[in-house]
């Protein structure tokens, strides 16, 4: 009995990955919906029926997801054109506005609920961000291309860099309360977030380099720049950075020391596809229906509050940037995914001995809508945009 629960527990991560797979396939196939949106919600439920059938998840499986993660953050970080917001600066001042706008809004809704000062901190950094993984692999999937799509990714970075900075402070300002140690509270955030983009900096300009000393630049640079990657995030592993910034500055890097990406393979090819997959049932099967249940009144007005405030923002700045209303607001409706980075930045303060699950019972619920209404929302925005080479069944 003993071995069969061992080869049982072996075999649970397969096994939930391929009926994800079949799922997503299935359910896309069916509904047109987004293949995500089904990984996530397979995920939570075998997590959470009978007890569970997933067993914890560790660090291998973390890093793997990270992985998967690094090489979606790297894909989306090559189609960020820095040029794009220099010529448009509005798009830069309409990204900073919704983000420090959802950070007071969420703040405000997180503290009429009785949340503390810290808990609405962490709750308003986090709620800033939207998902690259969830938005670039809709974006993908619909083989979208225009005004709405490129602002949906220019914005997207912009609030995740500043999510990132916003939570770090966070994170520091809570291990100094902690432990009264300034240098500690400082070394694990504003010195993790510049030493996360160096890193990053440094493989943008190492493996375009050896790509060209190799003479492989014509050839397909997917095995090299996903190789770069693995490297990168298991890297940042190790040291305990940020895998979120170091490979968006990565791409971000590749992209402007003019490296064509034209004949590498979409999504990273098989091995994206499939480290997709596991991204999406790993994450949301870190969820517990208890914690869903219990933050559901406040994960349900966050979610209502991001939404909106997001939307607002973005519209209300759309024809000083160039587009009309009705672009703005789909824009600012495509910005609803956040479930995997949410997830995935909790979980690295783990590293630091940090617990944030018990404080932010409220993500889960919020996590777990977003995880499979956001990717929805930002699939509509690009087919009512007309920018979607895809219609939505049904």
């Amino acid at each position: 009995m003993q071995e069969f629960a061992l080869l049982a527990s072996d075999l649970a991560w397969p096994f939930a990955i391929a009926v994800a797979w079949l799922a997503g396939e299935f359910g896309h196939r069916v509904t047109g919906l987004p293949r995500i949106s089904i990984y996530g919600l397979i995920g939570f439920l075998f997590a959470n029926l009978q007890g569970g059938i997933l067993p914890v998840v560790d660090n291998n499986i973390m890093l793997l997801a990270n992985v998967a993660f690094g090489l979606i953050l790297f894909e989306f970080g090559y189609r960020i054109n820095l040029h794009w917001l220099r010529t448009n600066p509005w798009i830069a001042v309409t990204g900073l506005l919704e983000s420090v706008v959802t950070f007071i809004v969420v703040y405000f809704v997180a503290q009429a609920f009785g949340a503390s000062m810290i808990t609405c901190l962490l709750l308003s950094s986090l709620s800033m961000a939207t998902s690259p993984a969830g938005v670039l692999r809709v974006i993908n999937e619909q083989r979208s291309s225009g005004q709405v799509t490129e602002r949906i990714l220019h914005l997207c970075a912009l609030n995740c860099v500043l999510s990132v900075f916003a939570f770090k402070v966070v994170v520091g300002l809570w291990l100094f309360q902690s432990s009264g140690s300034l240098w500690q509270a400082a070394s694990s955030s504003l010195i993790q977030l510049f030493a996360s983009a160096a890193v990053g900096a440094l493989f943008g300009m190492m493996v375009p380099g050896i790509l060209r000393w190799l003479g492989s630049l014509a050839r397909d640079a997917t095995v090299a720049f996903a190789l770069a990657v693995i490297l990168l995030v298991t890297l940042t592993h190790i040291l305990n950075l940020s895998p979120v910034l170091a490979a968006l500055t990565f791409g971000l890097m590749a992209r402007h020391r003019r490296v064509s990406l034209s004949q590498a393979q979409r999504n990273f090819g098989a091995l994206g596809d499939l480290l997709t997959v596991l991204l999406f049932v790993v994450a949301t099967s870190t969820l517990e229906w208890d914690s869903v249940v219990k933050g559901a009144g406040l994960g349900l007005a966050l979610v209502g509050a991001r939404l909106l405030t997001k939307t607002l923002c973005v519209t209300a700045t759309s024809q000083l940037s160039g587009i009309t209303w009705r672009k703005g607001a789909l824009a600012g409706l495509g910005l609803a995914p956040v479930s995997v980075f949410v997830i995935l930045m909790v979980e690295q303060t783990r590293y630091l001995g940090l617990i944030l699950v018990d404080e932010l019972t409220a993500l889960a619920a919020m996590i777990l809508v977003l995880e499979v209404l956001g990717p929805i929302l930002t699939q509509y925005a690009l087919v009512w945009a007309k920018e979607s080479q895809h219609t939505i069944e049904g």
